[in-house]
């Protein structure tokens, strides 16, 4: 079920929020809370239900024995024990047949045959989140939960349950027990989903069936123009769709008394990729620094082995988002550009008078990277890489592919990633202002929810990217 659906707007949305409010008690919340996440969950794939459920009772287990042992090697070796059932149910689901394949590569042979697996929806989000539980509980930074409905809420809880954000759990331990959900945190996560459901069906979607299409044509008969257009199309498509969907969880969450950090803070508008990376998906990004990074020695020994674990970390990171060699390449791609920028490239752009070129430099590279992110297979990514660095005419003019309206909402879109907020502060602020909602927010949200119920009664082209991770 997905945020943008008119069944989750319009029935599954309403009557949860109704429930949860109209019971008094603590507890009866957090069961009305968890008997819809798992609904919601089931509405989509009801057989992968039991495999989530099987995830929250083993890490509940596994904090729970953790919490009872004590000597450094007997808990390193249950925490060791602990990651792998994770990352094996996950490796198993997600990366069987790209391990399989790569081996057969490798080997020159068939040696491993390939399965016919679906990849459970959020499986990626839902692991990481219980495993930060885990962790938090063998390095004593949080109680183990002895609730074992409290860790389900935690893990299973709707509105971040299949995109994010990645909430670590000593982040929110203390809303699951006790919390407070005011007016104004209703009145504001109303205002976020509001806005978040239109950057997803009014700009995301627009953009999607462009891409799409343009995309879809064989690289080998594309031009230059029209690459460079499907890709930048592309790039405004990925922002919309996953922000809107992160400040549509963010709005739910507020609804309920929950407070999630923020996953996006104007990435486009960054001056190094390094800083690109701050601002793009930040709850994965500091899941990583926290449990990976740091683990892995951080800064602390010495620039060579800062760079290794950068790498590894980016590395780390595309093969999170898929079971692709594109994805690694991805990941990779990313890891080499921060190695640079931590070696030379970053004094250099502190110091270059001319901010605007390191602007250049910065979306350059994203685009390069959503342009690696978006192939399917690499000989898809040659053809286009070759498209973009060398002209050519090609079969298809732009104007097959985009009219008015497209133009239109580009331009808005453009401004809206972060160029008009920060020529104008006042709405930016106006935005995020949690404690008053006016007459203005009223209006606007209205007229955002009126076009996003009209565009999705229209037309049934609502598709969103990180449904695939």
């Amino acid at each position: 079920m997905l945020f943008s659906s008119l069944v989750f707007i319009w029935f599954f949305l309403p009557g949860v929020f109704l429930l949860y409010h109209l019971i008094p008690w603590k507890n009866g919340k957090n069961f009305i809370l968890l008997a819809a996440s798992l609904f919601f969950y089931a509405w989509g794939e009801p057989k992968y239900i039991v495999l989530m459920l099987i995830s929250v009772l083993v890490n509940y287990l596994f904090g729970l024995m953790l919490s009872r042992t004590d000597g450094k090697r007997p808990r390193q070796l249950l925490l060791a024990f602990c990651l792998a059932v994770n990352l094996g149910l996950l490796g198993y689901f997600k990366y069987f047949n790209f391990l399989a394949e790569l081996i057969n590569f490798l080997t020159g042979g068939q040696r491993i045959g390939l399965r016919q697996i679906s990849l459970p929806i959020g499986i990626s989000f839902y692991t990481f989140q219980a495993l930060s539980y885990v962790i938090d509980v063998y390095r004593k930074d949080i109680s183990v939960q002895r609730n074992p409905f409290y860790l389900a809420l935690y893990i299973s809880f709707f509105p971040q349950l299949i995109a994010g954000p990645i909430v670590k759990y000593h982040d929110i331990e203390a809303q699951i027990a006790e919390r407070t959900c005011t007016l104004e945190m209703q009145a504001y996560g109303i205002k976020r989903f509001s806005y978040g459901l239109g950057k997803k069906v009014i700009l995301a979607n627009t953009f999607a069936q462009a891409a799409d299409r343009i995309l879809a044509l064989p690289g080998d008969e594309l031009g230059t123009a029209i690459t460079w257009f499907g890709i930048l199309v592309y790039t405004l498509q990925i922002y919309f769709d996953f922000s809107g969907y992160s400040d549509m969880a963010i709005g739910l969450g507020q609804m309920f008394g929950f407070d999630f950090m923020e996953n996006f803070n104007y990435p486009y508008l960054s001056d190094s990729v390094s800083e690109f990376w701050r601002r793009w998906h930040i709850s994965l990004s500091t899941w990583f620094k926290e449990y990976l990074y740091i683990p892995l020695g951080g800064n602390r020994k010495g620039m060579g082995r800062t760079c290794i674990n950068l790498f590894l970390v980016f590395m780390a990171t595309g093969l999170w988002h898929g079971a692709s060699i594109t994805f690694v390449l991805w990941g990779m791609y990313y890891g080499v550009l921060l190695v640079a920028e931590r070696l030379f490239l970053r004094k250099w752009l502190q110091h270059n008078s001319w901010k605007w070129v390191n602007h250049v430099y910065t979306m350059a590279a994203v685009v390069f990277g959503w342009m690696l992110f978006r192939a399917e297979h690499m000989s898809v990514a040659k053809e286009w890489l070759a498209n973009m660095l060398t002209w050519r005419a090609g079969l298809y003019p732009i104007r097959m592919y985009a009219d008015g309206r497209l133009f239109f909402w580009m331009a808005v879109g453009i401004l809206l990633c972060g160029p008009l907020q920060h020529l104008c502060p006042a709405l930016k602020e106006r935005l995020y202002r949690k404690r008053k909602t006016d007459i203005w927010d009223v209006a606007i949200m209205a007229a955002v929810m009126f076009y996003s119920t009209v565009l999705l009664v229209s037309n049934t082209y609502n598709p969103f990217i990180y449904f695939r991770f």
